[in-house]
């Protein structure tokens, strides 16, 4: 017998859900502690339908956050199509850090809930097709040790979500993207055939 499939929400309720996330956006923004029954009132919409849709606040910030980071994965493929691999994945990583900062009170919000746990839902949905994308296009090219996983490099990136977006949060995420590419190319199969590994240098989050 097979599985029952997830019938799709009703044009009503995919309306809520999409409001809720709309409101969430611009209040977890602006406090991380923004309270869900306000969030819920914004939105228009009661507390059952509110919990209905997320249960938690922790379901709340990731989905939000899911939804935002599509615009960062997106730009995997952009930086692909013109530059080397390496140099594709290390820009791509300073993206990551410039909407992460950019949102503040998102960035907030996300570490609040990957101490508890969830760091792990990074690693889902349109980010990990860009880690996949990325990883698998330099694999290919020999600019990074075969093997590495979406998985592995989310761990390896984790502490961004450490940083504190109101300091010298460039240089800091730039030195932990140097030191993630270096452990990426240890090992690289281009190296060890005598071949250029480029070293993409360490950039703002403009490159």
């Amino acid at each position: 017998m097979q599985p029952k499939k997830e019938a799709p929400l009703r044009s009503d309720a995919q309306r809520n859900r999409d409001r809720i996330l709309e409101v969430a956006l611009v209040e977890l923004t602006r406090s991380a502690d923004a309270p869900l029954s306000a969030i819920a009132k914004k939105a228009g919409v009661g507390q059952g339908t509110f919990y209905r849709n997320f249960p938690n606040r922790e379901s709340l910030v990731l989905e939000v956050y899911r939804y935002e980071m599509q615009q960062v994965a997106d730009t995997a493929c952009q930086l692909l199509a013109a530059r080397a691999p390496d140099e594709a994945l290390r820009a791509w990583m300073d993206r990551l850090a410039q909407y992460a900062m950019a949102k503040a009170g998102l960035a907030d919000a996300l570490r609040q809930a990957a101490t508890r746990g969830s760091l792990a839902a990074l690693g889902h949905g349109p980010v990990t097709s860009a880690m996949s994308l990325l990883l698998k296009a330099n694999e290919e090219a020999g600019t990074i040790r075969p093997g590495v996983t979406p998985e592995d490099f989310a761990l390896a990136i984790a502490g961004l979500w450490q940083i504190d977006p109101h300091g010298d949060w460039q240089s800091r995420a730039g030195r932990l993207f140097d030191l993630v590419m270096d452990g990426l190319r240890a090992g690289a199969p281009g190296a060890a055939r005598g071949g250029r590994v480029p070293r993409a240098p360490g950039r703002g989050p403009s490159g």
